[in-house]
């Protein structure tokens, strides 16, 4: 599985609109075969900061993802709603999916 978290800081003139704006490629994204999720947060520290947390089945589904013609168009075009270069971790692991947080203690166990 590859697992990605990307650091979008929007300005904040499109903040309040940056889902609407990015909704093809999400959609585009989600439709992928290997696609596992594509979700969107926002930074309860940083305003105007979302963070897109995004998993692919393996490396065959992470370069169709990038070879889309719905991810060219996303970075030929989203580049102009954000302060900055988003910042990016990927990471492959042979997990797949989510798995049960261990560490934590849980009432009824």
């Amino acid at each position: 599985m590859i697992a990605i978290t990307v650091k979008w800081d929007v300005k904040p003139e499109y903040s309040a609109d940056f889902m609407n704006l990015t909704r093809e490629f999400t959609q585009g994204c989600r439709a992928e075969p290997g696609c596992l999720w594509f979700e969107w947060s926002t930074s309860v520290e940083t305003p105007d900061q979302y963070i897109l947390i995004e998993a692919y089945r393996d490396a065959v589904a992470g370069t169709a993802h990038v070879e889309s013609d719905h991810f060219a168009k996303a970075m030929a075009t989203l580049g102009q709603y954000v302060s900055r270069r988003p910042q990016v971790v990927s990471v492959s692991t042979e997990q797949q999916g989510w798995a049960p947080l261990g560490e934590i203690t849980m009432p009824d166990e």
